[in-house]
């Protein structure tokens, strides 16, 4: 049997169970239909039925949460070596469960096992690590003056909601869930209509490794239902959210009201800089990767290519060679490099972009059609000869699309690279160390790799700048959004005191 047979055989029978009962949301530590009735979701393999989801609404919220804040009191008060065990126990049954998550990740959002295969494991790895930080999540400062002791102490700031988007979405719902539980809030989680199956193990792993009821509530839905009841909800003190920028704004809106903390995670259209005395080999394979990787459906992707005209011709020729070999297939299948996009919805948004860039007038240079008759399935695509006042150069794609704008200097690329509404990430290829400390200062972006694709060390802040996001993931920047800080002020002695009607 071929590995994609025997991929399929196991997928079908962790479906089964879905199939028959549904996708339900957890309120309270208890399944629970949606008082809206189900909605359906669907592999952008074939299209066919995965299961029938619950389909949530504000009752439902309103529901959840209620018992996120029931449940809040006891989970804040627990230890943090308590709440590390039980962080710890979650990692262990996502390691167990890896092959059953990345199968139904596959099957739900499209993307490839060459990459879902790790989803799991970099899951677990969020869970470890958050749970080793818990113990001292709390801790603050001693910032002594000759007068007074200031102490300064963190505490949960109470029931957060977490938004989560279709690209890859369990190792997202985990790079925001475990920090919040690590710092002692509880959580409503809705998951993105477009891929709600793994959301639903995760909360089950939870349950099952001990989270007391009403920690973890998961709410499926809707964003103008379920997603604008939950950033409305006077309970719900924060709303983590990752997706399109002009849906943040829209939470930023809904949640003014209530005073809503806001994180936000958004948007890009990141430029990946090839100066002339780069290692083209690298540089080629780094963009390639970060573009193409994932179906080219995430927020870091190197959507644009600012290369140097003297290298340009070759660079993008042998580019181009590459884009028509990468293995567009079934994405349980471990030959395959790009699956199909998420849903159709989303094909004809990046088969529309692929007619803006012929209008515009740039040359289609790779890809640009769909492969196949069944699924949502987008040939790797390259654009050339574009300048950086086109569409396709300025809006986000978010699919394997890529621009290929080309630059006189340095003075011209930055200015090229910073000309957009976006400021997630940005990468640098030279061998120039002068050049790359005098880019990366000036680039517009809140990551930025010099010489690498993008590799992620957790305990570095993950986040943009303009219309890429608020606020920072990773290590104590996480707690920061989910927890306040007090400060206590000490006298030391007797101080003078202004005596005012003495």
């Amino acid at each position: 049997m071929s590995d994609l047979s025997t991929h399929l055989a196991r997928l079908e029978g962790h479906l089964a169970r879905f199939r028959d009962k549904g996708i339900l949301n957890l309120i309270g530590g208890i399944d629970a239909a949606g008082s809206g009735g189900t909605f359906q979701t669907r592999s952008p393999v074939d299209e066919s039925l995965i299961a029938e989801v619950a389909l949530g609404t504000a009752a439902d919220v309103d529901r959840a949460a209620k018992a996120a804040k029931a449940a809040f009191p006891a989970w804040a008060a627990l230890s943090g070596e308590k709440r590390k065990a039980i962080l710890h126990r979650i990692a262990d049954l996502i390691e167990a469960r890896a092959e059953e998550i990345a199968l139904c990740e596959c099957w739900d959002t499209g993307q490839a096992w060459r990459f879902m295969s790790k989803a799991a494991l970099r899951g677990a790895e969020n869970f470890r690590y958050f749970a080793d930080l818990a113990p001292g999540a709390r801790d603050g400062k001693s910032l002594p003056t000759q007068t007074h002791l200031n102490v300064t102490s963190r505490h949960p700031i109470g029931p957060v909601g977490v938004i989560t988007p279709w690209n890859t979405p369990f190792m997202l719902s985990t790079w925001k869930i475990a920090p919040a539980l690590a710092a002692g809030c509880t959580v409503v989680h809705k998951p993105a209509e477009f891929s709600p199956l793994t959301a639903r193990l995760l909360a089950e792993i939870c349950h099952e490794a001990g989270l007391p009821a009403g920690v973890l509530n998961l709410v499926n839905g809707m964003g103008e239902g379920a997603g604008k009841a939950l950033t409305e909800h006077p309970d719900i003190k924060a709303i983590a959210f990752v997706g399109e920028s002009r849906t943040g704004s829209m939470i930023m809106k809904q949640g003014a009201d209530t005073l809503k903390r806001v994180h936000f995670e958004l948007g890009g259209k990141n430029p990946v800089m090839v100066f002339e005395d780069a290692d083209m080999e690298r540089a080629l394979d780094a963009a390639i990767f970060m573009i193409y990787s994932l179906n080219g459906e995430r927020c870091t992707s190197s959507s644009r290519l600012l290369v140097q005209e003297s290298i340009a011709e070759a660079f993008e020729a042998r580019l181009a060679e590459r884009a028509e070999r990468i293995c567009v297939g079934h994405p349980l299948d471990p030959a395959t490099e790009v699956g199909p996009l998420i849903h159709k919805t989303h094909f004809d948004k990046v088969m529309g972009y692929v007619g803006i860039g012929k209008t515009d007038g740039a040359t289609l240079a790779a890809g640009g059609e769909r492969v196949g008759s069944d699924g949502w399935f987008v040939r790797p695509t390259l654009f050339t000869k574009a300048n950086a006042g086109m569409r396709i150069a300025q809006e986000e794609v978010f699919g394997p699309f890529l621009t290929s704008i080309r630059f006189k200097d340095e003075d011209e690329a930055l200015r090229i690279a910073n000309d957009v509404a976006y400021g997630l990430t940005g990468y640098v290829w030279t061998n120039d160390l002068a050049r790359a400390l005098r880019v990366s200062e000036r680039l517009e972006a809140g990551m930025i790799w010099v010489n690498s694709e993008n590799v992620r060390h957790l305990p570095t802040p993950f986040g943009g700048v303009k219309a890429s996001g608020i606020g920072r993931d990773g290590s104590d920047w996480s707690f920061e959004f989910y927890m306040e800080t007090k400060n206590t002020a000490f006298a030391l002695g007797s101080h003078k005191i202004q005596r005012l009607g003495a």
